[in-house]
């Protein structure tokens, strides 16, 4: 096999990867746990996807994922889809998934992809997706930041770590898999 074919067989390697992880997050975002606030896999499937991709096919997933949801496509939480899901008061987070994805693979291609840098890495992304969410959410509503993190944050500490760890075992057992 020449190398334009392997450069091209990568190329259509990574349309399926992008693809299948985008429809994975968009899955993730519709499996909801009804708590005082809704829980969702979002999160998850994001640093899932960003630790296994990397930065470049991660990101990209995020944004084929967000744009999927922007032109009608109901991939949002509670199966929401529009201009306006992005650039409501809450779509601060749903854009805060872009940096996620960005740290979480960045970090993974760089430092390697032992347990415990996953989680240290995941944990930044998602508090980076926080600090972004909020601020927008601040702005969106007009409210204190301290009202609106044990709104928005608070709630989703204790899920989101468990959704971190889970993330991070599976990018640690399913990395040798991905291309």
């Amino acid at each position: 096999m020449n190398s334009e074919n392997k450069k091209r067989k990568f190329k259509t390697l990574d349309i399926v990867y992008i693809g299948l992880f985008a429809a994975l997050i968009a899955v993730c975002s519709w499996i909801a746990v009804p708590l005082t606030v809704s829980i969702t896999l979002q999160t998850f499937a994001i640093c899932l996807t960003s630790g296994l991709l990397g930065w470049k096919r991660g990101t990209l997933t995020v944004i084929v994922y967000i744009l999927l949801g922007m032109v009608g496509l109901p991939v949002f939480t509670g199966f929401k889809s529009g201009i306006a899901a992005v650039t409501g008061p809450t779509g601060g987070y749903i854009v805060g998934f872009v940096f996620t994805a960005l740290i979480v693979g960045a970090a993974a291609e760089k430092t390697g992809r032992k347990l415990w840098q996953n989680i240290l890495f995941m944990t930044a992304g998602i508090l980076v997706c926080y600090l972004f969410g909020t601020i927008w959410f601040v702005i969106a509503y007009n409210v204190m930041f301290v009202s609106a993190f044990s709104t928005c944050v608070l709630p989703f500490l204790l899920p989101d770590a468990v959704k971190i760890i889970v993330a991070a075992v599976l990018v640690n057992r399913l990395k040798r898999f991905i291309k």
